[in-house]
């Protein structure tokens, strides 16, 4: 049995589906973005939970995924790390979903079907662009069904354990208020609604792609509200972002000092000072990338504090107490499945086993390295072995090129020792 201090990552699921929102850069400049999976032996265990192995390329995915193609901005020190912490993740998530089978919170084909065609559609982006993510990413649709299919498992049994969670006394939601009065002051400022031209293809509310279309449509609109049109009607029907649509542009409340920061002192100087409640900013505005047409919905001319009896006061604490204990509990929860979850980190025994090496906590050796190794083998015995004919060479060399006086000696000698010769063939003769 394990004990661990459980970091609860629901939503850590989520994490692996951002790539879709956000687009995938390259994991490398050369464009080759299956590089850092490529090498790693798709057999291989990192990780079992309960008998159920949790293979060391999925880690290697996951990483991927998240870094965005950032991963080989990382040194080795840090991707060895940063391939605990994945690990880590996806032993919690095995935990879970394993438990979401023993609870029967697994989700219908129906019910994963919806969840990949949401997905989808959150994306903002064609088919084509989809897949073409889908395939940086390392997925197929198999597997991102497979994923979902555990998301969507997880959190039923979330909400199956939360749904345990009873609404909060009005004693309690008091003690709240009396210790958190401060939170419930509301600085002056204003209310607005918004109509957004994003010239970013961000969703399928879009209808502009470029920054000439998005000053095409600004100036229609605008000449559609100077006519008198109904700003809630235009917002509906006009406007590219899905969430303030659908509320007729229903869109913030910004305190006197967000305005000065978001868009500048003039402006909220305007606002409070000169526009009046149900009038339009004369002007679009630009914010994050997009054009807003704003109208003044309300205004507050000085610091309120809200009360209990302020409308939508209570409702606003008994939510934020009820989702807090929806945590707690859900934790807990996830803590003892932890505990009594039967874990082998193979990973990590590794980098135990090799305190001063990175090789535990990375993809063993594939069979290029191999090569790589033997081909070095071979280039270095090849050096040797030319080293020591060179060096024979040397000697070679060094013996034809002796000094001058030492040819002389050896002349002199074969001189001396040839008379020596003629003078014992005179005396033989005699």
């Amino acid at each position: 049995m394990r004990k661990t201090k459980f970091k609860f990552l629901t939503i850590a699921i989520l994490a692996l589906f951002t790539i879709f929102l956000a687009g995938c850069p390259d994991a490398n400049t050369n464009g080759n973005s299956s590089d850092s999976t490529s090498n790693v032996d798709p057999n291989e265990v990192a990780a079992t939970v309960n008998g159920t192995s949790i293979k060391l390329v999925e880690v290697e995915r996951a990483i991927k995924q998240q870094a965005q193609g950032q991963e080989s901005k990382l040194s080795q020190l840090e991707l060895a790390k940063a391939r605990l912490q994945v690990l880590e993740q996806l032993i919690q998530q095995e935990v879970m979903y394993q438990k979401a089978e023993t609870e029967g919170t697994i989700p219908t084909d129906e019910e994963v079907k919806s969840g990949l065609n949401k997905m989808k559609t959150s994306s903002g982006v064609s088919q084509e662009e989809f897949d073409k993510r889908m395939k940086e990413a390392g997925e197929t649709e198999e597997t991102l069904r497979e994923k979902i299919k555990r998301q969507l498992a997880i959190q039923k049994l979330v909400d199956k354990i939360a749904g345990k969670v009873e609404p909060p006394k009005d004693s309690e939601i008091e003690a709240f208020y009396n210790g958190n009065k401060e939170g419930f002051k509301q600085k002056r400022g204003a209310q607005f609604a918004a109509i957004v031209i994003d010239p970013r293809k961000t969703s399928e509310d879009d209808t502009t792609t470029t920054e000439a279309e998005a000053q095409l449509k600004a100036k229609e609109i605008g000449q559609q509200l100077v006519q008198g049109a109904d700003f809630a009607t235009v917002a509906r029907e006009k406007s590219e972002d899905p969430n303030t649509k659908l509320r007729g542009g229903d869109w913030r409340y910004f305190t006197e000092e967000q305005m000065k920061q978001t868009f500048g002192a003039n402006f909220a100087t305007f606002v409070m000072t000169k526009l009046k409640t149900g009038q339009i900013v004369p002007q679009v505005i630009p914010y994050e990338g997009r054009l807003l047409f704003l109208k003044l919905q309300s205004k507050k001319e000085k610091d309120e504090d809200r009360t209990l009896e302020t409308p939508g006061v209570k409702e606003e604490i008994t939510n934020a107490l009820v989702n807090a204990r929806k945590q707690l509990l859900s934790a807990s929860y996830a803590a003892i499945a932890m505990d009594e979850a039967k874990i082998e980190n193979y990973l990590a025994r590794k980098v135990v086993e090799n305190p001063n090496e990175l090789s535990g906590a990375r993809p063993a050796s594939t069979g290029e390295d191999k090569e790589k190794k033997e081909s070095n083998s071979n280039t270095e015995s090849n050096s040797n072995a030319d080293s020591k004919n060179d060096e024979k060479q040397a000697d070679e060399k060094k013996a034809d090129e002796k000094k001058p006086d030492e040819k002389k000696e050896d002349a002199k000698s074969d001189s001396n020792n040839d008379g020596k010769a003629k003078d014992e063939k005179k005396d033989d003769k005699k």
